[in-house]
C-alpha cells in the first residue's frame, strides 16, 4: 500500500459517505463519477459494493469467466476504470481549510448526486476510513 504525502500524514481530513438506497449500474456510477469528478477539493474517492469477480469462486461454474452484464469498464474524465463492485456507496475523501468550504463542497456534491442518483441516497460527513497505521499493518502475513 502506498503511503500517503507527508502533508496528509496522520491528518484526519473528512469525508462524505454517499449510501445509495440501490445498487447503480455501470452507467449510473460513470454519470456519479463524472459529475462529482468536476468539484474542487476533492482528494480521492472510493467506491464500495457488491463484488463482480472476474472469475466465479465457488459453485459448479468455478473457474469459469463471470460473464456478468454490469462487469464493463466505464470512463470517467478520459480515464478508462473497470468496475469490480456493483456500487452502493461511494467515500469522498475532500481536502477543506475550514467548515465554510466544507459546508460548500458537500452542497455542491449534494447537487451532483441529486442529479445523477434516481433512487435516492443518505449523505453523512465523518471520518470512515483509517488516515494512519494500525496494528494490523505491523503484523507479518
Amino acid at each position: 500500500m502506498p503511503k500517503p504525502p507527508v502533508d496528509y500524514a496522520n491528518v484526519p481530513l473528512p469525508e462524505v459517505r454517499i449510501m445509495t438506497n440501490r445498487l447503480l449500474s455501470a452507467e449510473s456510477t460513470e454519470a456519479v463519477l463524472n459529475a462529482i469528478d468536476k468539484i474542487e477539493h476533492i482528494r480521492q474517492v472510493n467506491m464500495a459494493g457488491e463484488s463482480l469477480p472476474a472469475t466465479i469462486s465457488s459453485g459448479p461454474a468455478k473457474g469459469l469467466p463471470n460473464n456478468h452484464t454490469e462487469r464493463k469498464i466505464i470512463h470517467v474524465d478520459g480515464r478508462e476504470v473497470e468496475l469490480h463492485c456493483l456500487v452502493g456507496a461511494f467515500y469522498i475523501e475532500l481536502e477543506v481549510d475550514d467548515s465554510d468550504m466544507l459546508e460548500a463542497v458537500v452542497k455542491e456534491i449534494r447537487e451532483a448526486c441529486d442529479k445523477t442518483i434516481v433512487d435516492g441516497y443518505t449523505l453523512d460527513i465523518g471520518r470512515y476510513s483509517k488516515y494512519r497505521p494500525t496494528l494490523n499493518d505491523y503484523r507479518s502475513a
